[in-house]
């Protein structure tokens, strides 16, 4: 489905959100899977070895839980918006691309036993993650023209996103005087986006 939008005199061809939904999907069960193949189990047998192991398990349950909650925001926001054009596309592109590092984030952490700059250099991509959704967000807010409820909660998510992105911010330099510190603030916004509609109106519940 196409359309075709006159705005003085530039034309923007609306597309059908359709096939950015099924390509995006496929991307993160994709980001997923990569990450449950890091989870190689121990060589020893003992419960030791095994326990061991706990800052990876530990790396794989926040970024799944944290890269469940981007394809819920993501599916939220397309239900919403379902034309988009070839900025939201090229947006959306870039989002995938910011979400294709965190197995390599989550690795690297996991791996260095939440080491100061392991920890921080998942900040910083969660933090390029969020400013992602950021952006392609405001692009799609370009076609909500008067609607009331849209541009209120795109205030509503806008608020949210620019606070998540302070949070990580700060949780870059925090890494190197307390990882475990920086990671609680990680869990934290991870609690707040747990809901969807959380801080977003009625729009989003």
């Amino acid at each position: 489905m196409v359309a075709r939008v006159q705005k003085g005199k530039m034309k923007h061809e609306l597309m059908s959100s359709a096939r950015l939904e099924a390509f995006s999907d496929g991307v993160i069960a994709i980001i997923i899977t990569i990450m449950v193949l890091d989870l190689r189990a121990p060589v020893g047998g003992g419960t030791g070895a095994l326990l061991a192991l706990w800052p990876v398990f530990l790396s794989y349950a926040l970024s799944f839980l944290i890269v469940a909650i981007y394809w819920m925001n993501h599916h939220r926001t397309f239900h919403l918006v379902k034309l988009v054009d070839n900025a939201i596309l090229w947006c959306n592109i870039a989002l995938l691309f910011c979400l294709s590092l965190i197995p390599f984030a989550t690795a690297y952490m996991g791996e260095n036993h939440m080491s100061s700059l392991s920890v921080a250099l998942y900040c910083a991509v969660l933090m390029v993650c969020t400013m992602a959704f950021t952006g392609m967000r405001t692009a799609m807010a370009r076609h909500f023209g008067e609607d009331a409820q849209l541009r209120a909660w795109n205030r509503a998510a806008s608020h949210k996103s620019w606070f998540a992105t302070a949070v990580y911010g700060a949780g870059i330099p925090l890494a190197f005087f307390s990882p475990t510190l920086s990671l609680v603030l990680l869990f934290s916004i991870a609690a707040i986006y747990f809901v969807p509609g959380f801080g977003m109106g009625k729009l989003a519940k």
